[in-house]
């Protein structure tokens, strides 16, 4: 439904241009919009025109325009002192009652794109729909998710609409109260690097706020595909506030074996640290340890640069790295160990959130 707002934009637009003043009633006669303090004087006027057959009333101080929607009285526009030319007042009831048409399809189509990426259509109800609301269904699209830390405010989904208004083959909906989905066209040649860039232009229209992030899915090739790519763009954000917290923009396809860890049942997890650790855990290593692991993976367990880094002689690299492999059994230096060891860290790091969303 057409908000009064927006057809208060309208008449006050209309009364810039015409120097008329103008009134939206619905059809109890209730004043919606109005230019003037005038329209609450017609209120029986305009009742007892919604119930005669006339589509227009020319009476001079007010003229009266039935508005409809499908064929369904929807609105009665007031026009004030219009005289004999009444070009403006027609126009303006014609425009109210597209306005309707163009309101209603963008919430069908939007009620559509709920449907699709939430599974809850079957296939020949996609096409079909599809099909009624003139939305191409071989498109290249991906899904985008922007979550806001804290409930998104209300200027949050028309700010985000705005980055996309001029494309019409561009979808913005939500699902939540923490959430705005974007379904974006990508095009015959639409990349990633593409999507990169979109996603660090919703970044920066919120870098006031704190704990914006941005994920998305893969590029899926027909409109059935969608569901799949909002899947894909929602575990994204899930496995990238795991693994990559420091990160605000995160895609499903970097996520690596972090979405595998994310699948795996707890008990598990901790069965498979038990093997690898007895009765340690990585967490009880100190701090000095910890940065020495992390550096050397993040240097492609290359010891010469690790030490340069860590600003240690290389020595001092190679007895940490010994006295790790003597109470763990894992020699870092070595690349199935070392895959185990980070393998391992990574399922701590999972059950460590996992635990601390039980609270």
């Amino acid at each position: 439904m057409i908000s009064n707002q927006i057809l208060q934009n309208t008449i006050d637009g209309t009364k810039n241009i015409t120097d008329k003043d103008y009134a939206v009633l619905d059809i109890d006669g209730i004043v919606l919009a109005t230019t003037t303090n005038r329209a609450d004087e017609y209120v029986k006027a305009t009742i007892d025109f919604v119930e005669s057959e006339m589509e227009a009333e020319y009476n001079g101080p007010c003229n009266m325009y039935k508005v409809y929607d499908g064929g369904q009285l929807e609105f009665v526009l007031l026009a004030f002192d219009e005289g004999q030319d009444t070009t403006a007042g027609k126009i303006l009831a014609f425009q109210i009652s597209e306005l309707l048409v163009a309101y209603k399809e963008r919430f069908d189509k939007d009620n559509f794109i709920k449907n699709l990426i939430l599974d809850n259509m079957l296939l020949v109800d996609i096409y079909n729909r599809a099909k009624k609301l003139h939305i191409d269904t071989d498109e290249r699209r991906v899904v985008m998710i922007v979550r806001f830390e804290e409930d998104k405010t209300g200027d949050a989904f028309d700010k985000v609409r705005s980055i996309f208004g001029g494309k019409n083959k561009d979808f913005v909906t939500a699902v939540d109260e923490s959430s705005v989905i974007v379904v974006k066209d990508m095009g015959e040649n639409g990349s990633y690097e593409d999507i990169e860039k979109t996603a660090k232009v919703i970044i920066e229209t919120f870098k006031d706020k704190q704990g914006v992030r941005v994920s998305y899915g893969t590029i899926v090739n027909e409109l059935k595909e969608v569901s799949r790519s909002y899947k894909e763009a929602g575990m994204a954000l899930d496995v990238g506030k795991i693994f990559f917290g420091e990160r605000n923009i995160i895609a499903y396809s970097v996520l690596g074996i972090g979405r595998l860890i994310y699948q795996l049942p707890i008990p598990l997890c901790k069965m498979f640290i038990t093997e690898i650790f007895g009765d340690k855990s990585p967490n009880q290593f100190d701090e000095e340890t910890l940065s020495t692991i992390n550096k050397f993976f993040e240097n492609s367990l290359n010891v010469s640069e690790t030490s340069r880094q860590l600003y240690i002689h290389r020595n001092t690299l190679v007895y940490r790295l010994d006295k790790l492999q003597k109470s763990t059994g894992l020699d870092l230096r070595v690349f199935e160990d070392a895959i185990t060891f980070k393998i391992a860290l990574m399922v701590v790091k999972y059950m460590d959130y996992m635990e601390s969303q039980e609270f």
